[in-house]
């Protein structure tokens, strides 16, 4: 312990919400008096690091991965040449997205020289309702931190079910007009996604399947990045 009371019991509450607790068992498993523990987990679920499922137990929100998800100088590092490469490899623009809340940011991308392109300058905020990479960052979350968002997503439960099938997401004028996008995850060391890697151009030339183009390369891209 800390020392510092209020943290110590808050992270203890964290962790008793693991598999998911109730009041009840949340009083049972940490020992804290009734009114404290539940006034310290609706505090801890007001900054998301706490949500309620659908029979009201207490579970681990999405803050807690957006807090960890924060860009670490390693994976910035090999992301940029493995960017390249993939650029140079599918002749499209490539990106790295992390999420923060509602929206993904670009943290790294390789642009196409030349030519007609979707161009995503780095530090780029983009939504999580459109676009293969928000399909990415959403499609391995737990149903309670994706059901609020889903009514305002251009995609659905069931596009977020094929991407966890197959591994890769694809979008065609979904975030954008006239742009597609290819999106693989990018995993850390107990697997859990925490990044997107994509490639974006423009319809006429990815075609309206660009994942039969270039999801194996994207893929590859983003199994060579997991795990740092």
């Amino acid at each position: 312990m800390s020392g510092v009371g209020v943290l110590d019991k808050a992270v203890v509450i964290l962790a008793a919400c693991v598999d998911g607790a109730s009041l009840a068992e949340l009083v049972e498993r940490t020992k804290l008096p009734r009114a404290t523990a539940h006034r310290l987990a609706q505090a801890l679920e007001m900054h998301r690091m706490l949500v309620r499922d659908t029979q009201g137990r207490w579970r681990p929100g999405p803050r807690l991965g957006e807090l960890a998800n924060a860009a670490p100088d390693v994976l910035l590092t090999a992301a940029e040449p493995l960017l390249s490469a993939l650029r140079d490899a599918t002749g499209e623009s490539a990106q790295l997205y992390l999420r923060r809340a509602d929206e993904r940011i670009c943290v790294a991308a390789a642009e196409r020289a030349s030519g007609l392109r979707d161009t995503v300058p780095i530090g780029s905020v983009l939504p999580m309702t459109a676009g293969s990479a928000a399909q990415i960052l959403l499609a391995w979350e737990p149903p309670e931190a994706v059901m609020p968002l889903l009514p305002r997503c251009k995609f659905t439960g069931r596009t977020l079910a094929e991407v966890r099938r197959r591994g890769w997401a694809q979008s065609v004028a979904e975030r954008e007009a006239g742009v597609a996008s290819v999106s693989a995850p990018i995993r850390d060391r107990t697997g859990r996604v925490i990044a997107a890697i994509s490639v974006s151009g423009p319809i006429e030339r990815l075609g309206r399947r660009p994942g039969e183009r270039h999801a194996m390369a994207v893929v590859r891209a983003g199994q060579r990045l997991s795990g740092l």
